[in-house]
């Protein structure tokens, strides 16, 4: 069975981060929230979440994924996190899927494993994909190798989807998909 973890830290994007949650275990993955503060993470509209574990438990070699909301401030106490960008690198290193949403690409541009990547990022924010060597693509969700991106809070689904579609395989996501009524929206 697969497994990923997704980091949360105060200031983080609730819909990017618990629609993907969401997503991935009605898709069978064990999802891990890990969290950089001790008890309680507070997103960036007020909700309260209560991590699995903390950030400083997590082993990357017992994951599949590693995955990053965004949000503000949370992609930037992400950046500012040595423990995240190390995580980051690596998974990256390691050829774990590494995702990030919304601003949170900055992370993987500061970790340095956007080097000739196809990635995307939050209108506005384009430069830091190409200040971290990477190519930005302007689409919803953008899958280069073991790295995937997306925009922000109206393409979670989007993201969350792909992302089900990489570890779980494309007809267990479309199965979930489905069953979420993705071709009510998505057409």
């Amino acid at each position: 069975m697969k497994r990923a973890v997704i980091v949360l830290t105060n200031g983080f994007e609730e819909i990017e981060a618990l629609s993907v949650v969401d997503i991935l275990r009605r898709c069978g993955i064990i999802v891990d929230v890990a969290g950089t503060e001790e008890n309680i993470v507070e997103g960036a509209h007020g909700v309260k979440v209560v991590p699995d574990k903390h950030l400083n438990d997590v082993k990357i070699d017992d994951y599949d994924a590693l995955i990053l909301p965004g949000g503000a401030p949370g992609y930037i106490n992400l950046r500012k996190n040595e423990r995240v960008l190390d995580l980051v690198r690596e998974a990256h290193e390691k050829k774990k899927l590494v995702a990030a949403i919304c601003a949170a690409p900055v992370v993987l541009a500061d970790a340095g494993i956007l080097k000739g990547r196809r990635a995307t990022i939050y209108p506005g924010m384009e430069k830091e994909i190409e200040r971290g060597g990477g190519e930005f693509v302007d689409e919803l969700v953008v899958h280069d190798d073991n790295i995937v991106t997306s925009r922000g809070p109206s393409t979670a689904l989007l993201f969350g989807w792909k992302l089900a579609e990489i570890l779980a395989g494309k007809e267990t996501a479309d199965q979930v998909a489905g069953r979420m009524l993705r071709g009510l929206v998505f057409g």
